[in-house]
């Protein structure tokens, strides 16, 4: 995912989502990322509440230019289950915004995306870090999409690693695992260098955000200490002054509240944080090369990804899973970046 000139041009699907809003202000702080859009799906919470949130979060950034357009609301061929208990009512936790001036594109999240790789071939890396629903219907409508696409990072799966939402299957692939069957279908057998870099459960969970991280960010910032403390009560807001901090510390309160309430301390994983620094290619990581597939019939494995690395199922791959990664580097990456963003536009 190294850039040419300088510039990373990145398309942008998301389920927006507490870990989905770090990210984006990440690349809204990154020099040289280029947003040719950001397209919605239904997962964290609604796509509707997926498209208000990111309108926010880009107008409180100075950002409103991006276009934000919704794709499918419902999964291929599942009912759709959203998240609120882990992302709170409206996805962001208990961080508050005011409603966007901007509005929702009248394009739908698939047309978005085919103008964009057909008129910019080979040019924009594609980034997902919801479920797979509008990849693969972009893919119905143009099978040639992965070798138009620079790239592709995928958040998503659980292969050597428990699940999150079943003991197997990770969050974004349940939601929708017809669609990520499909999308991992598409790419078999292509180029290496045009295989998706698939960034799961067993090195997202590794990014493990904690409070003295959000007050280093606070403090970077100028904005004085942000202090987040388990013993606080549940619901505890921000009184910094500082926006952008605010809304981080909120929403990552909400999140560190939930981990801790399912018994893995008073912290958050920053899972698509770490994939669209892949993307950007600040964050550097080992990978394997795979055949993936996702389990759509089975009551007991629904959604679980199966990785093939030792070529058993005599198939290409269709995937380069990320092996490795270093949490600290994320991290102190994060503090410089979203510092920046909070003394800028806070």
């Amino acid at each position: 995912m190294a850039p040419e000139g300088g510039r990373h041009r990145l398309l942008l699907d998301v389920d927006t989502g507490i870990d989905d809003a770090v990210a984006l202000l990440y690349l809204l702080a990154t020099p040289g990322v280029a947003l040719e859009g950001i397209t919605c799906t239904a997962g964290n919470v609604g796509a509707r509440q997926v498209a208000a949130n990111n309108l926010a979060l880009l107008e409180l950034c100075g950002h409103a230019g991006v276009e934000v357009a919704i794709g499918s609301e419902v999964p291929l061929e599942v009912p759709l289950v959203t998240t609120e208990e882990t992302h709170g009512d409206q996805g962001i936790g208990y961080a508050v915004l005011p409603p966007p001036r901007g509005r929702v594109s009248g394009r739908h999240a698939v047309d978005v995306w085919l103008e964009a790789v057909r008129c910019h071939p080979g040019q924009i890396t594609g980034v997902v870090t919801g479920p797979l629903t509008n990849l693969a219907l972009a893919l119905r409508t143009e099978p040639e999409l992965p070798m138009l696409l620079k790239g592709l990072v995928i958040m998503g799966g659980a292969f050597h690693h428990p699940g999150n939402t079943t003991p197997v299957a990770e969050w974004n692939i349940h939601v929708d695992p017809h669609a990520a069957k499909e999308v991992f279908a598409a790419y078999e057998g292509l180029p290496v260098q045009k295989l998706p870099v698939v960034c799961a459960l067993e090195t997202t969970e590794r990014i493990e955000c904690t409070p003295a991280h959000v007050d280093a960010v606070a403090r970077a910032a100028g904005a004085g200490p942000e202090l987040l403390s388990p013993d606080d009560p549940a619901g505890t807001r921000s009184t910094s002054d500082n926006a952008v901090v605010a809304c981080v510390s909120d929403a990552l309160r909400f999140y560190m509240e939930f981990h801790r309430l399912y018994d893995q301390g008073y912290i958050a994983h920053l899972h698509d944080l770490f994939a669209v620094m892949v993307a950007t290619g600040e964050a550097g990581f080992g990978e394997r090369l795979a055949t993936v597939d996702v389990e759509t019939s089975s009551p007991l494995t629904f959604g679980q990804t199966v990785a093939d690395v030792a070529g058993m199922w005599k198939r290409a791959p269709n995937a380069r899973i990320v092996t490795g990664n270093d949490p600290a580097a994320v991290f102190e990456l994060m503090v410089r970046r979203l510092s920046d963003l909070a003394r800028m536009h806070g």
